[in-house]
């Protein structure tokens, strides 16, 4: 069975790493992380790859988070009879089962994954404007109290930008070491062994 997964960009790298890893009969199509800025772009962007994939492919995954849609991804992908992994956003899914604790004992959490960290300076300080007005930091950040990378792979130069995003946010920084966390189980649910 031919499978595409329709991946957000901040999860994408991973998916081709987990694809190949389990031989995975499948094609990731990667839609750009900074849909997230605005989560009401997202179902359409999505619905646009379902639709493309449906031509070529037997069976079509997404794998994103609500991500902000308020509920708007799961109501079309049910419309469409498409399947996405569980969870509400890349930080559960990977953080899974520690997130929820995190967030418990420190409600105030920043998150970073490996691809935040990586595109730290074009997702969060271009993006928020931080770059050109960094009296902005109080007003975005007043009520964050530490940051915590969510560990990817190990990689002693993210470990210096994840450093350099917290300093940027005047954060301390944890780090917890996750892998895939619940990527990978949650994709082998929807995808199998093939």
């Amino acid at each position: 069975m031919k499978t595409a997964l329709i991946a957000c960009g901040a999860l994408a790298g991973e998916v081709v790493a987990l694809k190949e890893k389990h031989g995975w009969n499948a094609q990731v199509f990667a839609l750009p992380a900074l849909l997230h800025n605005s989560p009401d772009r997202i179902p359409p962007a999505v619905l646009t790859r379902i639709r493309e994939a449906r031509r070529d492919f037997d069976q079509v995954v997404v794998v994103y988070g609500d991500c902000g849609t308020g509920g708007q991804l799961d109501a079309l992908l049910e419309r469409e009879a498409v399947k996405r992994i569980r969870g509400p956003h890349c930080y559960e899914i990977y953080g899974h089962p520690i997130f929820n604790e995190l967030m418990e004992r420190e409600p105030g959490t920043f998150f970073l994954t490996d691809f935040l960290v990586t595109h730290f300076d074009r997702l969060v300080m271009e993006e928020l404007g931080l770059d050109r007005f960094p009296q902005l930091r109080e007003d975005y950040f007043a009520n964050y109290t530490r940051a915590v990378h969510l560990v990817q792979r190990p990689d002693p130069h993210l470990a210096v930008k994840a450093q350099q995003a917290a300093e940027k946010l005047n954060l301390p920084l944890e780090i917890r070491y996750v892998g895939y966390g619940a990527l990978e189980s949650r994709l082998l649910e929807l995808i199998g062994t093939q």
